[in-house]
């Protein structure tokens, strides 16, 4: 599901789904849709439904959905796609966005080009082109992971800030904010592992930038968005106004025991904030802060995913008609996998949907869906690359020395030695 997504079962599950209907001809030999994903509570269930709307139209094709570890997904499909022997491949694998661009150009070949078989315009445009490669795109989109600021109101007011004093704020302002609520409050503003780099991915992507360029090449030195995000990050560890966490359980236990006073990360967070019911109407959402440099915006993304089709899959031209047919067009889908599993998808359309539009009483009536919609379709697009994990690996090497004092320039000279050895 997401960037900081905690792992599933690693024993696979088999689903077979099939009902009753008419079969469009261009279906009519498909067979069996074999497909690998993880996490049994969100993409398993979400696909679920997904197959099971399929079905009732086109009973003459069934599917099979084989859950696992995200990491046993992963290594998997790395394994099997270099192997070169492709038997065993599913039609359809779900791959986390940031590991897309390395698939596609690491196998040319091993995905089916969906362009013209599915329709893409309706979709996120950051989403489509990071799965975009020689004018060709290669997936359909499904969650996002768009940012925003989940804070509790009235600790805010507490400290003497209204909601409007919340809204379209820079890093710079929000560390002020959290100042005077510790002040005030007593309350740490946030929660974070001093090792973990998601809000300098956040950072980054909101200004546009990442540590490639458009063309793939290494962007280190003379980028002004890692260098703002990484002397954020210095200012958060000096000042000490957030409260050091470790692990996913920590981390969301800060919020739920009311340990701090906002969290800034991915739409799929949203559960885990309403998980504590007694903070009903106590928290109100705003857009993402933006660093204070050329470009950057209130809006950024961390995590999402998409589905795609393998070339060497026996059933992949059902499986393309069934992405676009239910992905990529049904909107009652998108109102139906928001309220039951709290997934906001990348298609456009599907936030003029009634369960979008809908009032939250958790978050003080706000309609937090169509807020994060929004945003969504304002996140820049910046290129991945093959090379994102050892990036954050560079990254998180420099954080100790950063909260010591290294200057930030020699931080940001290292992360581009370190990343330039590895990609020769």
């Amino acid at each position: 599901m997401n960037f900081a997504k905690r792992s599933t079962l690693s024993t696979m599950i088999g689903l077979v789904l099939s009902t009753s209907g008419l079969m469009a001809s261009h279906a009519a030999n498909a067979g069996e849709v074999t497909i690998w994903a993880w996490d049994p509570n969100f993409n398993i269930a979400i696909m679920q439904e997904a197959a099971k709307r399929y079905t009732a139209k086109h009973p003459g094709v069934t599917f099979k959905i084989i859950d696992m570890a995200k990491a046993d997904v992963e290594q998997k499909l790395q394994t099997t796609l270099a192997s070169g022997v492709t038997k065993t491949l599913p039609d359809i694998v779900l791959v986390e966005d940031y590991n897309a661009p390395k698939y596609l150009r690491s196998f040319p070949g091993a995905f089916e080009p969906l362009s013209g078989k599915v329709d893409h315009k309706g979709f996120a445009s950051y989403k489509v082109n990071l799965m975009t490669m020689g004018g060709k795109v290669y997936g359909v989109p499904f969650d996002t992971g768009v940012s925003g600021m989940y804070y509790r109101s009235d600790l805010i007011k507490q400290a003497g800030f209204s909601d409007k004093d919340m809204q379209n704020i820079t890093w710079d302002r929000y560390l002020e904010i959290g100042k005077q609520v510790e002040t005030k409050t007593g309350k740490k503003m946030f929660a974070m592992d001093p090792q973990d780099i998601a809000s300098i991915r956040i950072m980054m992507q909101s200004a546009g930038r990442w540590y490639f360029d458009k063309d793939g090449k290494l962007d280190i030195k003379n980028n002004p968005a890692l260098k703002a995000a990484l002397e954020t990050q210095v200012k958060f560890m000096k000042t000490g106004i957030y409260k050091p966490t470790s692990g996913w359980g920590e981390w969301v236990g800060a919020l739920n025991k009311g340990d701090v006073a906002s969290v800034i990360t991915g739409v799929w967070i949203t559960g885990s904030v309403k998980a504590e019911a007694s903070q009903s109407g106590k928290w109100a959402v705003a857009a993402t802060p933006r660093l204070s440099v050329p470009g950057a915006v209130n809006a950024s993304n961390l995590g999402g995913s998409s589905w795609y089709v393998l070339a060497a899959g026996k059933e992949k031209a059902a499986a393309a008609d069934f992405l676009n047919e239910v992905y990529a067009k049904d909107v009652d889908f998108y109102q139906t996998i928001l309220q039951s599993r709290g997934a906001v998808g990348s298609l456009l359309a599907s936030r003029n949907g009634k369960a979008y539009s809908e009032a939250d009483p958790f978050f003080g009536g706000a309609k937090v869906w169509q807020q994060f919609s929004d945003w969504m379709g304002k996140v820049p697009s910046v290129n991945y690359g093959i090379y994102t994990a050892e990036g954050d690996a560079a990254v998180a090497a420099q954080l100790p020395a950063l909260a010591q004092g290294l200057p930030v320039e020699k931080a940001l000279e290292n992360i581009h030695n370190q990343l330039a050895s590895q990609i020769k």
